[in-house]
């Protein structure tokens, strides 16, 4: 199943505030909608495919984006050569640790999910520490830092039903907190 723009469910549907449930069970139907996700993610890094299904380009997709109250998600991220960075398709993700230093994207964040472009400092944890089911359901264990850890934090916190506004300091959005360096 080809996902499109069409699928993706927007900001304020109920299902993105909603905790989604834990995968009990890896089926072929959970292992084919993960698969879906990814390949939404690849499709729309390519700029002929972006262009003919009209995709806005995303590096992280969260089940309930789609409509789906399961917790996994899929990244891809190709570097600027055009080469594969991080792939990863990711059932009932965990965060286990983290760091105290705290990062952001400059440029702020976005979301497949929101419309409009929202204003502001997203602060996110440097490194983390994650555990998840892979899709052949192999435990996995998964030490994240820079772009890759603030993709799955954005994408882990859409499982808990929290948006990246959310998390955008109300009265000073544009001032990164003490301590905090920008992701480079």
């Amino acid at each position: 199943m080809l996902l499109t723009m069409k699928d993706i469910v927007r900001d304020p549907a109920p299902i993105l505030r909603k905790k989604a449930a834990e995968v009990s069970e890896i089926d072929e139907e959970t292992i084919s909608q993960l698969k879906s996700m990814r390949e939404y993610l690849k499709n729309s890094q390519n700029e002929e495919i972006a262009e003919k299904y009209k995709l806005r380009s995303g590096v992280g997709l969260a089940a309930p984006q789609i409509g789906l109250d399961k917790r996994m998600l899929a990244v891809y991220i190709e570097n600027t050569e055009g080469e594969v960075e991080y792939d990863y398709m990711l059932i009932n993700p965990k965060v286990k640790s983290h760091s105290v230093a705290e990062t952001y994207m400059p440029s702020g964040e976005g979301c497949l999910s929101v419309d409009e472009n929202i204003e502001g400092l997203v602060h996110r944890y440097k490194r983390i520490r994650i555990t998840a089911t892979t899709i052949d359901g192999k435990q996995l264990e998964l030490k994240a830092k820079g772009m890759l850890a603030v993709v799955l934090q954005h994408e882990i916190d859409h499982l808990d039903g929290i948006m990246f506004y959310d998390r955008i300091d109300k009265d000073f959005p544009n001032d990164p907190k003490i301590g905090a360096e920008p992701l480079e």
